[in-house]
């Protein structure tokens, strides 16, 4: 049950308080549920995302491998799945992280999420949609962390808070 067109807004406690336009949500900041989903080679480099130019935000920014908005909770891995090979053209197993509730202004709009993160590994070929991705390519921590000290405004902002977890829970692992 996917609506590109609307999102689920939830209490912090992840409880369904009804669908809602998904523009709107976005411009009036409510809350809503999310998820990224970060996938690596087994070279332990990250796939990367350039949005596609027609985006209604964060248009033309680097981010994580794919991400959405999915409506029932019960859904969430089933819906990053789909998502996935919507935007990236394939499939591959996720595992559940950890999830985390940020709220930031990007541009006339507010990011207001409780997202959950998923990460998996994945070595085939990658088959982007041209209408949500504009290029991608893999790239390892260290490279990664450097880019984004000198040039952040070239990523996602979900994208830069997301990712300071992530990497935290994976060396905690």
């Amino acid at each position: 049950m996917f609506d590109k067109n609307q999102v689920m807004l939830v209490d912090e406690q992840d409880g369904d308080l009804g669908l809602y336009p998904k523009l709107l949500a976005h411009q009036e900041g409510l809350l809503h549920r999310a998820f990224s989903v970060f996938i690596f080679n087994s070279k332990r480099q990250l796939l990367l995302q350039k949005r596609a130019d027609n985006k209604y935000h964060s248009a033309k920014l680097w981010s994580n491998t794919c991400c959405s908005h999915p409506l029932l909770k019960q859904e969430i891995e089933k819906e990053a799945q789909k998502r996935l090979e919507e935007e990236m053209g394939f499939t591959c197993p996720i595992t559940f992280c950890f999830s985390f509730i940020y709220k930031v202004p990007i541009d006339e709009l507010i990011e207001y999420e409780l997202d959950y993160v998923y990460a998996g590994v994945y070595d085939g070929l990658v088959f982007p949609n041209r209408e949500e991705v504009s290029d991608y390519r893999y790239v390892s921590f260290d490279v990664l962390d450097k880019e984004l000290k000198e040039n952040p405004e070239l990523y996602t902002t979900w994208f830069k808070i997301c990712f300071s977890q992530l990497k935290n829970h994976l060396v905690v692992r």
